[in-house]
């Protein structure tokens, strides 16, 4: 038997490492989606840090993360280390007996879906677009909305396609990553029938990525799996009051989609009066089509400002907005007038 094929590692955003040798001073970090407006956190008590977590912090985070979500009181849910984790478990408990599943993810997208299932042997087909049928696929894994492009998915779309599958023992796998900041594409008041699972990130709308920190909704098969395998205390004390206490704060939420919103719009203007197309995104990030997207990621590395790039497709470029418009304007400026000469 020869050995396993290596499967090459998605790139992702958000490590300066190694990149602050192209510029020595601070840094713009504009490579991920994740909100540069963080919730405030308070200060905890001692026995956040001190204690084991408890099971009533714990069913406390839950209920506000279902009242958040819209997701109905007998849908299973679970909390997670980050939703990275859940990616990293799906393949596993959806093996079918023979061992190999058929799973369709719509395209491109998040590339971690496509590279774990893969890692575990599974058929895995990566779609672009819309697929015109589902059949010979035991799951559909969509993101909505989706990253990088910020396509929606509608609600009669997904409930075709879940009622499809689930009619014949297939699964609609739906990572609402972004869902925060439009919560009408979300599916979530459909949690707990059979054949849907969700993903919720906390991290990118509460700008509280390094918190680790997300949600599985689904039929309790599925969520009770997820909380055996992860073992006890998977999410740390302060992860369970700091998240059970923003996702309870509705007025910051309200507020921060309104202003977030706003800066989108006012980036998108900025953007177009430079000449420079912007192809969609979400308010967190925006997706620009730009002639030599590599070289001018790198006079913008040059310039402190990291963004994200896309080897599949030479024209995008995606941004996530900054905290200081005024700066990233400034050295934006300056790295445009260098690549254009």
């Amino acid at each position: 038997m020869g050995a396993p094929a290596v499967l090459r590692q998605p790139v992702h955003g958000g490590d300066l490492s190694g990149l602050r040798q192209a510029h020595a001073g601070d840094w713009i970090d504009l490579s991920t989606g994740i909100n540069p407006f963080a919730w405030p956190v308070p200060e905890l008590p001692t026995e956040a840090w001190t204690r084991l977590p408890s099971s009533d912090d714990m069913t406390a985070l839950l209920q506000a993360a279902r009242q958040a979500y819209g997701a109905p009181a007998e849908a299973g849910i679970v909390a997670v280390p980050g939703t990275q984790a859940a990616i990293q478990l799906l393949p596993r408990l959806f093996a079918r007996p023979q061992g190999v599943v058929r799973i369709g993810i719509l395209g491109p997208t998040y590339g971690e879906h496509a590279h774990v299932w893969r890692s575990m042997g599974h058929d895995v087909v990566e779609i672009d677009g819309v697929p015109g049928s589902l059949q010979g696929f035991d799951v559909l894994l969509a993101v909505n909305p989706n990253n990088p492009d910020g396509r929606g998915l509608g609600l009669p779309l997904l409930r075709r396609w879940h009622e499809d599958l689930a009619a014949r023992g297939g699964w609609l796998i739906l990572d609402e990553a972004f869902a925060d900041v439009v919560p009408e594409v979300s599916f979530c008041a459909e949690a707990g029938k059979p054949g849907l699972v969700i993903l919720r990130s906390f991290g990118k709308f509460f700008g509280l990525a390094g918190l680790r920190l997300g949600f599985v909704l689904g039929p309790e098969i599925v969520t009770g799996a997820i909380r055996v395998t992860a073992g006890p205390w998977a999410v740390s004390g302060p992860a369970l009051q700091i998240g059970c206490a923003a996702l309870s704060d509705t007025q910051w939420q309200v507020g921060m989609r309104d202003e977030l919103r706003a800066r989108a719009r006012r980036f998108d203007q900025s953007m177009r009066e430079r000449g420079i197309h912007v192809l969609g995104g979400t308010s967190l990030f925006r997706l620009a089509k730009i002639a030599d997207a590599a070289s001018f990621a790198a006079a913008l590395r040059g310039r402190g400002i990291h963004v994200r790039v896309f080897d599949y497709e030479p024209q995008w470029m995606r941004f996530g907005l900054p905290a200081d418009e005024a700066e990233f304007w400034r050295r934006f400026v300056l790295a445009l007038s260098e690549l254009r000469g």
